[in-house]
């Protein structure tokens, strides 16, 4: 993605200008080294937790593998019987890995080169049929672990929110309706969405400046 390209498109937006202008540069930056397995384990870890419990959970993981910057599919399976519960995992978390871990052995869960032969829906499409895994999930790791330049999170809350405060609205938009809306910031919606955050951001702390006129 041309961070230069998505302001410069987004930026003559009348709801997004005014957000661009006041945010200045974008700081969406993908993490390039980190396959889909990875983000995918990282993300059921994340789910419903504070953020530092999960890493908590995560680093007993990785301390199962030292030999592994992160312990790959098959090291996951071969893992003891309740070395992922003495992880602190939940119930719910252990299976979701280990289905993770059983479809990435298999071939399901593309690798980082395979996943660029995909197209954003199929890659949708294949990921969603994880266990403990929605769109959600999958948008977040097409957007900060592919590096994917047009994907709009309708269904994430801090992306309607900022659209609500950036548009001066009473309530946040439905997610077909964010959906249509968004249409007019194709092929830089992950740019539009990173906005909208920070705009949300802008106004928990009461600092987001709403233009005099939308």
């Amino acid at each position: 993605m041309s961070a230069r390209a998505a302001r410069k498109h987004l930026a003559a937006d009348p709801v997004l200008g005014p957000v661009i202008a006041q945010v200045g540069a974008m700081g969406l930056k993908p993490v390039k080294d980190r396959e889909p397995y990875e983000a995918l384990v990282r993300a059921i870890a994340h789910q419903q937790v504070h953020g530092r419990a999960a890493e908590a959970m995560l680093n007993r993981l990785i301390a199962n593998t030292p030999e592994h910057p992160f312990p790959p599919p098959e090291r996951v399976l071969a893992l003891p019987e309740g070395a992922l519960r003495a992880c602190g995992f939940s119930a719910a978390k252990q299976a979701a890995i280990l289905d993770i871990a059983h479809k990435a052995a298999a071939g399901w869960v593309p690798t980082r080169r395979a996943a660029a032969r995909l197209s954003d829906e199929a890659l949708i499409e294949r990921l969603v049929a994880l266990r403990g895994v929605g769109r959600w999930t999958v948008e977040m790791l097409l957007m900060f672990t592919l590096g994917r330049p047009d994907i709009l999170p309708v269904d994430d809350f801090g992306v309607r929110e900022g659209y609500r405060v950036a548009a001066g609205l009473e309530t946040q938009p439905k997610p077909k309706e964010l959906a249509a809306i968004g249409a007019r910031w194709a092929p830089f919606r992950s740019a539009a969405a990173w906005y909208l955050w920070r705009a949300a951001d802008l106004n928990k702390t009461n600092s987001f400046k709403a233009p005099s006129a939308i």
